[in-house]
């Protein structure tokens, strides 16, 4: 019997038994759905972080800052004994924190396996003033890696212009109606010097930058030079210099593979080196074991459907026992005798993969758009449910994989049986 021939017999007898066999067809459809909005899931909020981790900055490089205490005593460390010589940043308001010194800069530069050392100061605006006269306060962001931002509108700030990129829960606040009409429009920075004497410095908006998972577009983020503008106007105007000291700075190395390394050198000199994936990996790791969970309830359902198959398919055995007997005593081999059986099952398995496959792609598409203008509006960008064709593909193959073996039981007993005996089955 040729191989048409049995998926058409095949196809056939899974009619036969309707309400059995579509039962069955609805275990294998709950986990094949629950199977592809788990990987769907996985799949958007990964992609999300991915899209985050490019927004926080260069994948290749060390935000190096020096070692808080608070930072250490998180670790389970007891706390440092004071240093009165510490490198401290003055802000001008009473505010300062320890921050890394041009020596540390330098000791940076000299590392082994680092390209290029982009040192980052800390700045406190006394206020930002709108087009239309209102005043805000502003913690700026660090400048961040221009590449990896998320825009809405507009652009990143050029390095070597006095521009700023805001955030776009700030558009309307600043008297614009939309995020395109805020591009190419102005604000005013305001800072205080160590007299206590302001100055306004103008910016141009840059572009509007959409939220991420980081935080770094929560707060409005200067170009490089204006941010260094700013910084040298905030230590003067006092009796007397204020050391030069940094936020933090980006480190560029050479080689990702020796990163520890280099971390394990920033330790010994009290610094503290982290990467992107050190600061944001724990959300991917969070995320991925509870996808991992999800997916086992989903492949558990499976198996429960996968006895459904056996049982199916066992009963369709002993109801067609004379069937079979007929069969090979007309010459069909018991290796035909399996493939029908085989072919059942795959069947089962392919109608209830595609439906489910089908219904979870459908039901998460319209899911993940209701939750993106609702629940998760405050997260722009994030689809929850994301779906690939490759991974869908492959899950209707592996619930296909299951109702196979899970046919092989019934089938091998089916292959096995005398035709004399089946013939005189009752």
């Amino acid at each position: 019997m040729r191989w048409p021939d049995l998926l058409g017999s095949a196809a056939a007898n899974t009619r036969r038994a309707r309400i059995r066999t579509g039962l069955t067809v609805v275990a294998v459809f709950i986990g094949a759905c629950a199977l592809t909005l788990t990987s769907g899931m996985g799949t958007g909020v990964n992609r999300y972080i991915d899209d985050t981790v490019a927004a926080f900055g260069d994948a290749d490089a060390l935000y190096v800052q020096k070692s808080q205490p608070l930072v250490e005593l998180s670790a389970g460390a007891g706390p440092r004994e004071y240093d009165p010589d510490t490198t401290r940043i003055r802000t001008g308001f009473g505010v300062s924190f320890e921050g890394l010194s041009p020596e540390d800069v330098d000791f940076l530069e000299e590392l082994d396996g680092v390209a290029s050392v982009k040192p980052m100061y800390a700045v406190s605006p006394t206020y930002l003033e709108a087009a239309d006269g209102s005043r805000f306060q502003l913690s700026p962001g660090i400048p961040v890696d221009a590449v990896g931002l998320q825009m809405v509108a507009g652009g990143p700030p050029a390095a070597d212009r006095d521009e700023i990129a805001v955030p776009d829960s700030w558009v309307a606040d600043l008297g614009y109606a939309s995020a395109a009409e805020a591009v190419g429009g102005e604000v005013v920075v305001v800072m205080t010097d160590l007299a206590e004497r302001d100055r306004e410095f103008p910016a141009r908006i840059s572009g509007v930058t959409q939220a991420s998972l980081a935080g770094t577009s929560l707060n409005p983020i200067p170009s490089d030079s204006f941010n260094e503008r700013l910084y040298a106007y905030q230590v003067g105007g006092g009796p007397q210099r204020v050391p030069e000291s940094f936020a933090m700075a980006t480190v560029t190395v050479e080689d990702m593979g020796r990163a520890a390394e280099i971390q394990a050198r920033l330790e010994e000199r009290e610094m503290l080196g982290l990467t992107v994936e050190d600061q944001l990996g724990m959300f991917r790791t969070v995320i991925n074991a509870i996808v991992w969970i999800l997916n086992a309830c989903a492949v558990i359902a499976l198996l429960a459907a996968g006895l459904g198959i056996v049982n199916t398919l066992l009963m369709s055995v002993q109801e067609r026992t004379r069937e079979i007997g007929l069969m090979k005593a007309m010459g069909m081999s018991g290796r035909a005798v399996f493939g029908l059986f085989s072919l059942e099952a795959v069947l089962i398995g392919l109608l209830g993969a595609l439906l489910g496959a089908a219904a979870g792609v459908a039901g998460g598409s319209a899911v993940s758009g209701a939750l993106a203008g609702g629940y998760l509006s405050g997260l722009p960008g994030l689809s929850l449910f994301a779906f690939e064709a490759g991974r869908v593909a492959l899950i209707v193959l592996s619930v296909m994989g299951i109702a196979f073996l899970a046919g092989t039981i019934p089938a091998v007993r089916a292959a096995r049986k005398d035709p004399i005996a089946s013939l005189r089955h009752e």
